[in-house]
């Protein structure tokens, strides 16, 4: 690891970024970035709550209160919240899938580290909405939320359909409601959840059992030593997902055999690499099926140049939480790598300015892209270092 000031320096990003009503995206305005997302904030207040500043703790709670006073009535969750004005955003084309589970793992997060039960009981009427919403999102009652494009984290990507990172997110959700509010029908529905992701996100030689038809031609053709992306009725997607594989590391999806074969070829990856891993894997080149579709979806300007942003681009915050999924798994040295490389990433900076916190880098020549002193490159940064401490961000 670097020093621990690499540690400190995340730490006072996240205190530049409090405000009165939650955490903001950013510390300056750069288009919305200056607002309260579910998203970004969850995030961020995981690594508060886990730092025990006691300042940014109550930010986090601030953050919470703050999403779940503006739950829609339906019970899907704000984009984001304007600080000030209490402008409430659902999304832009598209609503955000992830957000629901996002909010009730930072609510449930917050009650079982602190120990105060308020929100979480105040609240309860908004998290059984939060679940509610997302088995509604299934659409056919079988078990897995249907995404539509630009409706997670990755708004800009290509993938549509029956996503790994949103169903690991529920089932993140599902379990920590079901270890806080002793339900019984929660866990039941996890457990659903956990033998259908097992079934259909990662090769097998089987045919039974297959979430869509196109599945059983279609997945000798993705034979992959990680969990997929995810499909649709059209197509499974082959890229290999950060987000999605770090996750199942943290909730311990799998077999032990596909532990090992997954840390395999993270572990080749990294050596490969030599830096952050990207989100999605490989880049989408031009001329090719998938950026003809990748280039039309923006919202102020296109931005997956190969390598850049979504089409692999390295973010920080992502690769903290594999630095979490490789602590759960005992990865201890890897582990160490991943933090050293998300120190070197927040290090730098387009200017003269020691550190950049910038939201990602370019996958080929590692120089800082997007959004300077974005919070949750910091937030990742605290996930590490506190994971490698010992700390577990799972809580299940």
């Amino acid at each position: 690891m670097l020093s621990i000031s690499d540690y400190e320096r995340s730490l006072h990003l996240l205190q530049q970024a409090a405000t009165p009503t939650g955490f903001t995206a950013a510390v300056h305005e750069h288009d919305n970035y200056k607002r309260v997302w579910t998203r970004d904030g969850v995030i961020t207040s995981l690594a508060a709550l886990a730092s025990q500043d006691p300042a940014l703790i109550q930010t986090a709670k601030a953050t919470l209160q703050t999403l779940f006073d503006h739950q829609h009535p339906v019970g899907f969750m704000p984009s984001n919240v304007t600080p000030g004005t209490n402008a409430v955003s659902y999304g832009g084309t598209v609503g955000r899938a992830d957000n629901p589970s996002w909010a009730v793992i930072g609510l449930l997060f917050y009650t079982l580290h602190t120990g105060d039960t308020t929100l979480a009981d105040q609240y309860q009427p908004q998290v059984q909405k939060c679940l509610s919403v997302l088995e509604a999102w299934e659409f056919n009652g079988k078990g897995l939320i249907y995404v539509p494009q630009s409706g997670d984290w990755a708004d800009e990507y290509i993938q549509h359909g029956y996503i790994l990172y949103d169903q690991l997110l529920r089932l993140w959700a599902l379990e920590l409601a079901a270890a806080y509010y002793h339900d019984q029908a929660y866990r039941e529905k996890a457990q659903q959840i956990r033998s259908l992701l097992q079934v259909n996100f990662w090769y097998s030689e089987r045919t039974t059992g297959l979430y869509a038809a196109n599945m059983v031609h279609q997945m000798p053709l993705v034979q992959k030593p990680y969990w997929l992306l995810g499909f649709n009725p059209a197509r499974i997607y082959p890229q290999f997902d950060l987000q999605a594989n770090a996750l199942a590391l943290l909730l311990g999806l799998g077999t032990p055999d596909q532990k090992v074969t997954l840390i395999n070829f993270i572990r080749a990856s990294l050596q490969s690499q030599q830096d952050l891993l990207a989100s999605f894997s490989p880049a989408i080149e031009e001329d090719t099926f998938f950026m003809e579709e990748l280039r039309h979806n923006h919202a102020y300007g296109f931005r997956n140049f190969p390598h850049e942003f979504h089409n692999g681009g390295l973010w920080p915050v992502w690769n903290g939480f594999l630095v979490a999924g490789l602590m759960a798994c005992q990865e201890v040295e890897l582990a160490q790598q991943v933090t050293e490389y998300i120190h070197r990433a927040n290090h730098k900076h387009t200017s003269a300015a020691s550190f950049g916190f910038y939201e990602n880098l370019h996958g080929l020549s590692k120089d800082p892209i997007g959004v300077p002193l974005c919070t949750w490159s910091a937030a990742g940064a605290v996930i590490a270092e506190l994971s490698l401490s010992g700390f577990s961000f799972s809580l299940i």
